[in-house]
């Protein structure tokens, strides 16, 4: 871990935290989800830079040592792509291939949508790509499927989930987050508080976390707290109210798909229909696989770090 390296850039009018290791002529970027950071990456980026790549992982705009505007309206599609291109162009790298997971799988695919001159291939995890609805905003649409107790339509509110974050010591948070076997969409009846995420007590840690990785987070988000990851979500029907020029677009890059069977998305209504049965692959025409870890949860990266390492090198590698 001490061989990657730490650096901030100014990009598209923030300061922006990156790790890199590695020097090798092809560069992989690695995005985060939530609640996390470059450090989600830590295995992958010494695995894959062992091989001969450039790994390069940002905190994204609002986490970790990243600034993080104080408006959601900051946190569009828009801007975060923005950023990761003048990153890219800061650091004169012209092609990357992409790898991303949770919101940093969303991002990665819009990614592909709005640059792909820019991206040589993607090895995407967790969240399929969902093409973009002409006429139900995704808020909505998450309330008609799963009602309004579904945790995104939850995060909507400012302060309520920042409240709920800050009602237990920060490593319970990550405690629970990290170590979350459930395959089913959360959810808090609207009649209850969002500190029922964090009312029982934190699980035992799996073999594949340690207590530095908690801490870790936890020292970061102490200081960040959670506003700029969860602008995300209030940022998503603004994205919706945009993005409507790409509105049947299709990804047209070269792309592997990553998912656990027990992937809380991977157990959505119809998720599994839709990743097996050819509504994933109409969207996604250049999609070469499809792989499917057997007991893995949502932090898979982290769960199975070297299988994940050796499926985007397989990928990559054909390049």
């Amino acid at each position: 871990m001490e061989k990657i390296t730490h650096k901030n850039l100014k990009v598209n009018g923030i300061n922006m935290h990156v790790a890199e290791i590695g020097d090798g002529p092809a560069t992989v970027l690695f995005l985060h989800g939530f609640p996390e950071l470059w450090y989600s990456w830590r295995h992958q980026m010494l695995d894959l830079s062992a091989r001969g790549y450039r790994s390069i992982a940002p905190d994204l705009r609002g986490y970790g040592d990243t600034d993080a505007p104080p408006s959601s309206e900051s946190y569009t599609v828009f801007h975060i792509i923005g950023d990761l291109v003048a990153l890219l162009n800061e650091l004169r790298v012209e092609q990357v291939f992409l790898v991303g997971h949770d919101w940093g799988a969303i991002v990665a695919w819009w990614f592909c949508l709005l640059r792909p001159d820019m991206i040589k291939a993607l090895v995407n995890t967790s969240v399929v790509f969902q093409p973009r609805h002409p006429t139900v905003k995704p808020i909505q649409g998450y309330r008609a499927v799963l009602g309004d107790g579904f945790y995104m339509c939850r995060f909507q509110e400012p302060g309520k989930a920042e409240a709920a974050f800050a009602s237990v010591e920060t490593t319970t948070v990550f405690k629970k987050f990290l170590s979350t076997r459930d395959p089913n969409p959360p959810c808090v009846p609207p009649e209850v508080g969002l500190d029922a995420l964090f009312r029982q007590s934190p699980p035992t840690l799996p073999p594949w976390l340690t207590e530095e990785d908690i801490e870790y987070y936890a020292s970061k988000f102490r200081k960040s707290g959670f506003t700029g990851g969860l602008n995300y979500y209030r940022a998503m029907d603004l994205s919706w109210e945009l993005t409507a020029a790409w509105t049947g677009s299709q990804i047209k890059v070269p792309v592997r798909f990553i998912v656990g069977d027990l992937d809380l998305t991977y157990n959505f209504p119809s998720a599994r229909e839709y990743i097996h049965e050819g509504g994933l692959k109409k969207h996604v025409p250049l999609l070469e696989k499809v792989i499917v870890m057997e007991g893995v949860a949502h932090f898979l990266n982290q769960e199975k770090p070297h299988e994940v390492s050796q499926h985007i090198y397989e990928f990559i590698n054909k390049f």
